[in-house]
């Protein structure tokens, strides 16, 4: 069966039960077949929220120093600006800040 997208939005209730009942569904813009009405599996919802552990195993290794701190030149460009930022602030104390 083939409806328009406006009953289709009007009446998708109805046609979810046609789907579920072994129906096909396709919908149509301006007469154009666009999609399709289609009934989720239980193993494609089970996939949908599954999650896969391990998928990029081997595909790349983490260096020994990962955790090591950053050397200062990359710390003085990540926070490159920054400092003009909290210089707009007055700190009345470590956790409360203000504009004047």
């Amino acid at each position: 069966m083939i409806v328009n997208m406006h009953e289709a939005k009007t009446h998708l209730s109805k046609y979810v039960e046609k789907v579920l009942a072994g129906e096909e569904v396709i919908l149509a813009r301006a007469g154009e077949p666009v999609a399709a009405l289609v009934p989720l599996s239980s193993l494609a919802m089970e996939k949908r929220n599954h999650v896969i552990l391990g998928i990029m195993e081997g595909a790349f290794e983490v260096p020994d120093n990962f955790d090591d701190p950053l050397p200062d030149e990359i710390l003085d460009e990540f926070y490159q600006g920054v400092a003009g930022v909290f210089r707009r602030y007055h700190f009345i104390d470590n956790t409360t800040a203000f504009a004047p």
